[in-house]
């Protein structure tokens, strides 16, 4: 199929490199393998930091006028098969999608699409409002955790659902990783207020009860909190942690294949890329039970999850991964293995398949 591919939150081609890029990504790539043809639709980013109506007017005022200039472009050389959004939430919800891709008669497609009723006040109210009926339009909505897929069916009963568990491109971690330092934490993250801070903070406070164990870390991130990171850390001794700043995608594999344990608690995280990369790369994951992270980190068999907000306990899985050379190692594999087997971009295509084959296309 010829694929129209819109991702409202951030581009594919955005210059700051996310999770949500790198998904928007890993799907072109999954949908390519699968033998299609992807076209990003637009670059135009409908993202409302808080719910202010000027700027969702002016945003929507673009909106208006992108899918006007699509319309043309499609009046001309001919409408796609499906158009395929990605990541449409009460941020960023897709206002060029529904109204274009029902005018042309093009069945339309959501993935990680997200609606949380707690939002559902002011503005916010409004945008979820056009999630909804975005989601309830499409012909399929991919889910990629239960948790959302729970949320999108309380929310909008009619909605026609799909499951694709996330997943990564494998490509970079197909070599057998040499044996890295056993003690050798390993963070990748962005540091940014919020949830990216609250899950630093809780990692200084673990690392501070485990000062007796000979551990180090290596942590790859920037953003606008790095200070206030660091500063979590500042108790702690400052030649046992390479702070290793903002480093090409490409790169992170080798940082990881350079440690023993991923450690990261996960605050907030919708399922978190850095989990799968961390275990393709053969490192058993200690986070929280929280959020999407069940989805990626199967807890006792190839890391451990501890209970939200407990820093004690999450400690404690850390010490365990660092005294312990044998479970360590058998966690190792595991990790490898369930990520090359099971998430990787090929079992992504197969996948996708078999859900776009479900969508009539005229």
């Amino acid at each position: 199929m010829r694929i129209a591919f819109y991702a409202p939150l951030k581009s594919p081609n955005h210059s700051v490199a996310s999770g949500d890029r790198q998904m928007a990504r890993m799907l072109i790539k999954a949908l390519e393998h699968g033998g299609h043809s992807v076209e990003l639709a637009s670059e135009l980013r409908f993202y409302l930091r808080e719910p202010e109506p000027k700027s969702f007017d002016a945003l929507t005022i673009e909106a208006r006028e992108e899918a006007a200039r699509l319309a043309r472009l499609w009046d001309r050389d001919g409408k796609p098969d499906l158009w395929f959004t990605y990541h449409p939430y009460y941020k960023a919800p897709d206002l060029i999608g529904p109204g274009l891709a029902s005018a042309f008669g093009v069945p339309y497609l959501t993935a990680e699409a997200s609606y949380s009723r707690r939002r559902n006040a002011g503005l916010w109210a409004d945008t979820q409002a056009l999630v909804a009926w975005a989601v309830e339009q499409a012909a399929l909505n991919i889910c990629f955790t239960q948790r959302d897929r729970q949320g999108l069916a309380d929310a909008i009963p009619g909605a026609t659902l799909g499951m694709l568990p996330p997943f990564i491109d494998t490509s970079l971690f197909r070599e057998t990783p040499a044996r890295g330092c056993p003690t050798r934490l390993v963070t990748v993250a962005m540091m940014r207020p919020g949830d990216k801070v609250a899950s630093y903070r809780m990692l200084a406070q673990a690392l501070g009860a485990i000062g007796h164990l000979p551990w180090t870390m290596s942590v790859v991130g920037d953003g606008p909190a790095r200070e206030e990171v660091k500063a979590q850390f500042a108790g702690l001794p400052a030649d046992r942690i390479d702070w290793l700043g903002a480093i090409e995608p490409a790169a992170v594999p080798d940082v990881l294949y350079s440690g023993g344990i991923y450690v990261w608690p996960g605050f907030g995280e919708a399922y978190g890329v850095a989990y799968l990369e961390a275990q393709a790369a053969g490192l058993p994951v200690v986070a929280q039970d929280i959020a999407g992270v069940p989805e990626v980190v199967r807890d006792g068999q190839a890391g451990f999850l501890t209970p939200p907000g407990d820093v004690a306990a999450f400690a404690c899985a850390i010490e365990r991964l660092l005294s312990r050379n044998e479970e360590r190692t058998i966690m190792a594999a595991e990790a490898r293995r369930f990520i090359l087997e099971e998430r990787s971009l090929n079992a992504a295509a197969v996948r996708l398949a078999e859900l776009l084959a479900k969508i009539p296309v005229s």
